[in-house]
């Protein structure tokens, strides 16, 4: 049942999903180690499930399980197009990240959900179709390749990272993107993958704030959750 139908005493039992937006373009690094620190809280108990919703600056970053190989530009000429390139340890290749393109981060704990890693990236990329749906995006799945894809261009990147049950990294949508940008990598390691974007789908600019609450509200009725939107730079300090 969509939340939008849910009696208010029933919305109210619904566990909460703490919804941090950081404004402006925020350097990888630094939402990383914030992403460490929830991380780190949720395990304990010490937080509720949360999801950070952000842009990058540019930046390159190559996952654990990626390869140099699919790196086009070496790091001194990347950084002197102003791109970051970072080592991380979330599932997946090689992806780009910067302006124009939503990020959330879900640190969610799997054991109040469903423990199953796999259903929790399957459902993000449900949350994205059903999203894109909304200004008319026939959006879907690529057997065999993860992610969010129309046709057979990729519109949504995912690499998930989980540690006693609790899950951090997430999703990056393309909504405005400058694509020329993934010219500088083998898109997600594979070959001859082209990426696209709301915008270009669309033939018109989309506002990142309304595909933000279009996708928090996906992804809530699909973990039954309660957004709780919060106004915070706790990254800062």
């Amino acid at each position: 049942m969509p939340l939008a139908s849910r009696s208010t005493s029933e919305a109210r039992t619904l566990a909460p999903m703490r919804v941090i937006p950081l404004a402006g373009a925020r350097p990888y690094g630094a939402v990383w180690e914030l992403q460490r620190r929830i991380h780190a809280e949720r395990i304990a108990g010490g937080c509720p499930d949360t999801l950070l919703l952000l842009e990058h600056e540019p930046v390159v970053t190559v996952g654990r399980n990626g390869s140099d190989a699919n790196l086009l530009l070496p790091e001194p000429l990347l950084r002197a197009r102003g791109i970051d390139l970072v080592r991380t340890d979330r599932g997946g290749d090689v992806t780009y990240h910067g302006p124009g393109q939503l990020i959330g981060y879900p640190i969610i704990d799997l054991k109040g959900l469903h423990n199953d890693v796999h259903r929790f990236l399957r459902e993000i990329e449900e949350a994205i179709i059903r999203t894109v749906a909304r200004w008319g995006i026939a959006a879907g799945r690529n057997p065999g390749k993860t992610g969010v894809w129309v046709g057979d261009e990729k519109l949504a990147s995912i690499g998930l990272k989980a540690s006693h049950w609790v899950t951090m990294h997430g999703f990056a949508l393309n909504v405005t993107t400058d694509l020329s940008a993934f010219d500088v990598i083998v898109p997600c390691g594979i070959a001859g993958c082209r990426m696209t974007s709301i915008e270009r789908l669309c033939g018109r600019a989309i506002a990142m704030r309304e595909v933000g609450e279009a996708i928090v509200e996906e992804l809530a009725r699909l973990w039954l959750r309660r957004p709780a939107w919060e106004e915070w730079d706790g990254w800062r300090r």
